[in-house]
């Protein structure tokens, strides 16, 4: 089946995924299609529901191997951290964000066992991204009330110049990304 990234505005991304009940080969197989769509985007962690399907997993990889949980639950999180986080739902906007800087998490890998991961600074932005997605959750909706409204101008001008440019909507591959601060 062929899937594509999701972008702003589809309803399947403002919807709450449903817990995984069995591991099996199609969604093995669909892993292994997430993480050809999160590498060719490219991306360092994709959720399902990023390409439609409504189910608690998603795939990352932050350059030290690549991994897959599913059911993923934070049990504690602590300290804060201001980093610029991207979506590939959101494409080619940036946004200085606040989030607890470390967390503990919960989860089931691929092959079924139950595994905690301590995760902090990106590698824990990346998990409450990707957990922010399968709770139906974007970024516009984790941003002051002042940048949402810089960012959801900012994204309606990048994604009208790239519609004009091309006649279509497209990902901004190779488009200059702006970076909404903190006020």
């Amino acid at each position: 089946m062929g899937y594509e990234i999701r972008t702003y505005g589809d309803p399947v991304l403002k919807s709450q995924s449903l817990a995984i009940e069995n591991i099996d080969d199609k969604l093995v197989r669909l892993t292994d299609a997430m993480f050809d769509i999160m590498y060719e985007a490219p991306g360092i962690g994709l959720a399902a529901p990023q390409i439609g399907v409504q189910k608690q997993l998603f795939v990352y990889d932050i350059g030290d191997g690549a991994d897959v949980l599913i059911n993923p639950v934070v049990v504690e999180s602590s300290g804060e951290w201001v980093y610029e986080e991207g979506c590939l739902s959101i494409p080619g906007l940036y946004v200085e964000m606040v989030r607890p800087k470390e967390i503990l998490l919960k989860g089931i890998n691929i092959d079924g066992e139950e595994v905690t991961v301590e995760a902090d600074e990106l590698l824990s932005r990346l998990f409450q991204h990707e957990l922010d997605h399968l709770n139906g959750v974007l970024m516009f909706e984790r941003m002051t009330p002042d940048q949402r409204t810089e960012a959801l101008a900012e994204y309606r001008r990048l994604t009208e110049s790239l519609e004009s440019a091309s006649g279509v909507r497209e990902k901004s591959k190779g488009q200059e990304p702006k970076v909404i601060k903190l006020k």
